[in-house]
């Protein structure tokens, strides 16, 4: 027996600003569906989801709910006008025997329903509107990035929720492992047009993929018959006019078919230029405390960041993973111990909070006007690592288009701000980034590409993220901070975090709650110290060879490079640059090797 569609869309087609966002679109979700919504930044994911949750009304088509069926949305801005408290808005429209399910959510979620709206900020706002749909309960979910601005704790508790549920939802989010977790279908939006797989995220990739490389081939044989059909034309056609005219309208038409086909949108022209090096030490802690409002932040912490080095900070919000940072950034001191900082750091700072943009200047002058990036005497140009470029080909390098050059930065998504946030990181040399939640809001091709650029990032990443997938592509070690000033640093990304801390027997009580732990528990400390070597050691041990073999490599590449004959007199900075890198290598090789037989050494005698 056929099921009977929570929500139908048929026929929709919706224009802003004279410019189309949906054609003849359709689509439906059934009873039980767990949908992906995932599509480019800017290609409509969030006006679809208005259009389905019935607060954006189409041009034309339909959408029809069954009657009875409750549709539930979270919206990204909510508005709590009327509201005294979080807990008013969260609440209101429930009845009593409903209230429960709202304090339930605020636990997980960690929002104070008591909060005064006028105080709250932006992610406390939204965490008291996704608090309230998991309220209502309704048949059908549409939730709007509901991780951004929750911690690991609150994204793990909302992951197991949304795992136990009846409801369907559709879920637009970046966090791959969350997406990856949660969904069992795919919606995607590309280019005014949503296509559906009954896959869930896992296998989206690998979809879009061949979905570009199927319709570059298809693009190719029009290209060759047009040019086929056109040379007929140019070498026949006046020899044969009349008999011939209908072949002359083919032509046409299928010119009129390549015109109308909609360019994909290309990959953002980031680039990360790390300037001058630093010292070889970045910044060295020995020993510090730090309390904060009477609040312990850290006791007796230390830790040595190289250059080179990719460190992420993790733990619940308010725990003062920012304040880690600014301790380590030399911008505010220790109550006890000591922060030494290296020589020649040039930071590059992305804050969470977006306090670098001005939400009522334009693109164009949000740019032009940052005293670091202007060119005197050149209103439309602007200095992008040293050299002038047109502001409006610089935006054009982040997808911006020329219209939204002039237009206000308030006017942006969130995935745009980040984007011109990026762009205005990306025109200063650096040696040193400081990246305070940068994933928000970006979608999975641009996350490929900063993870790509981080990787070739010449200098040191101090990153604090909630996005797990993110964290383990990265890091190169990670520093967890779990409250009442423990701070304990760990080798790799995310999940060697959880995997060492399992192996101690020691899960922290949010990885117990959400429903992902393996259960299974290593032995002891007593009995893992009878062993030999400890878990980070191991650890260790067993990656060093790659790291030696990759070492290796590129010492090779490098080596074949500075062989080329006159690479010296025709590119003197070029030949300096990969003759100081081929340096560096080798000692880093040099180091990973004595660190190798130390620990194989101390791995035989204790064996």
């Amino acid at each position: 027996m056929a099921r009977i569609p929570l929500l139908q869309l048929s026929g929709i087609s919706l224009t802003f600003g004279g410019d189309p966002v949906f054609s003849d679109l359709s689509m439906v979700v059934q009873p039980g569906d767990r949908v992906a919504l995932v599509g480019r930044n800017g290609s409509g994911k969030s006006t679809l989801m208005k259009v389905m949750a019935n607060l954006v009304e189409a041009d034309k088509g339909s959408r029809v709910v069954p009657s009875g069926t409750s549709v539930g949305y979270m919206d990204q801005d909510p508005d709590l006008a009327g509201y005294a408290t979080l807990g008013d808005f969260a609440t209101s429209g429930l009845e009593p025997g409903e209230m429960y399910r709202v304090e339930r959510a605020g636990e997980g979620l960690k929002f104070d329903p008591a909060r005064a709206v006028s105080t709250a900020s932006g992610g406390e706002r939204r965490r008291a509107a996704l608090a309230k749909l998991m309220g209502e309960a309704p048949d059908l979910m549409l939730l709007d990035e509901p991780t951004n601005h929750l911690d690991i704790e609150a994204i793990a508790w909302l992951e197991a929720e949304l795992g136990r549920t009846r409801a369907a939802f559709v879920l637009i989010s970046h966090d791959r492992a969350f997406l990856r977790a949660l969904t069992r279908a795919t919606l995607w939006i590309d280019r005014g047009a949503v296509r559906r797989q009954e896959k869930g995220f896992e296998a989206f990739e690998a979809w879009r993929d061949k979905t570009w490389e199927e319709e570059d081939q298809q693009r190719h044989k029009l290209n060759r018959k047009i040019k086929s059909e056109a040379r007929w034309a140019v070498e026949g056609i006046s020899a044969r006019r009349k008999r011939n005219q209908g072949r002359v309208r083919a032509l046409q038409d299928l010119r009129a078919e390549r015109s109308s086909q909609i360019k994909r949108q290309g990959t953002a022209g980031m680039a990360f230029d790390s300037g001058q090096k630093s010292g070889k030490k970045v910044s060295e802690a020995d020993n510090i405390s730090m309390s904060y409002d009477g609040k312990l932040i850290l006791k007796d912490f230390s830790i040595n960041i190289q250059r080179g080095d990719r460190v992420a900070f993790v733990g619940p919000n308010g725990v003062g993973k920012t304040t880690l940072l600014k301790l380590l950034m030399g911008e505010i001191e220790p109550d006890s111990g000591t922060v030494k900082l290296g020589t020649n750091l040039v930071p590059a700072i992305f804050d969470q909070a977006r306090s670098k943009l001005d939400p009522n200047i334009s693109l164009w002058e949000s740019l032009t006007g940052d005293p670091e990036m202007a060119v005197s005497g050149k209103a439309d140009q602007i200095m992008v690592r040293g050299f002038p470029k047109h502001v409006v080909g610089y935006l054009k390098d982040f997808l911006f288009d020329e219209g939204q050059a002039r237009a206000p930065v308030r006017s942006l998504s969130g995935g745009e701000k980040a984007r011109l946030l990026l762009a205005k990181l990306m025109a200063r040399e650096s040696n040193l980034l400081v990246l305070d939640e940068p994933t928000n809001d970006l979608d999975v091709e641009t996350l490929d590409l900063l993870q790509e650029l981080l990787d070739n990032y010449d200098g040191t990443v101090l990153l604090v993220s909630h996005d797990r997938d993110f964290l383990d592509r990265v890091a190169s070690q990670t520093v967890a901070m779990e409250g009442n000033g423990s701070v304990t640093v760990y080798a790799g990304g995310w999940s060697d975090y959880l995997s060492q801390r399992a192996a101690m027997g020691d899960e922290p009580e949010y990885i117990k709650n959400s429903g992902k732990s393996s259960g299974k528990k290593a032995k002891l400390k007593q009995e893992k110290s009878e062993i030999g070597l400890s878990f980070t050691q191991k650890h260790r041990l067993e990656a060093l060879p790659a790291e030696i073999a990759r070492f290796e490599a590129e010492i090779a590449k490098l080596e074949e490079y500075l062989s080329v004959p006159d690479l010296f007199t025709d590119h003197p900075v070029k030949f300096a640059k990969a003759s100081d890198a081929l340096t560096e290598r080798h000692m880093a090789l040099s180091d990973a090797e004595e660190e190798w037989m130390a620990l194989e050494e101390l791995a035989e005698k204790q064996g």
